[in-house]
């Protein structure tokens, strides 16, 4: 395996990359807050939408004056949990929105190549 580039060993081994693994764990943080898994006066608040979203609200976007806060989690996160389908964040179980997740995304280029970007997840949340 060592001749062929990482991208192709990732490929042909089947595992994610880190950037991947980072994308997940953030929709799963998400959906334990959304879903009220932390007590609610320590957890991340986040801006929620009025516009539903199947059961989950969609999020609201952020804005900042300076690029201080722009890389932080609640900015980072609103396109991608905005761009899941409803399917995939309707369920109260956290098993099945893994699941699902990795369903939705397993076609994704990011899955196995860590210099690309989640495709579909444009501004959506300023519906």
């Amino acid at each position: 395996m060592k001749h062929f580039p990482y991208i192709e060993r990732l490929r042909q081994l089947n595992f994610p990359t880190l950037k991947y693994h980072r994308l997940r764990g953030d929709v799963i943080e998400v959906f334990k807050i959304t879903n009220n898994y932390y007590d609610s006066n320590v957890a991340v608040e986040l801006l929620l939408n009025t516009i539903y979203k199947g059961k989950q609200f969609k999020l609201e976007n952020y804005s900042f004056n300076y690029d201080l806060r722009k890389y932080c989690f609640c900015p980072r996160i609103v396109n991608i949990w905005n761009s899941l389908p409803g399917d995939v964040c309707d369920t109260d179980n956290l098993d099945q929105f893994k699941t699902r997740t990795d369903d939705f995304w397993q076609h994704q280029e990011v899955l196995f190549n860590y210099k690309s970007e989640l495709s579909g997840t444009g501004n959506r949340s300023q519906i």
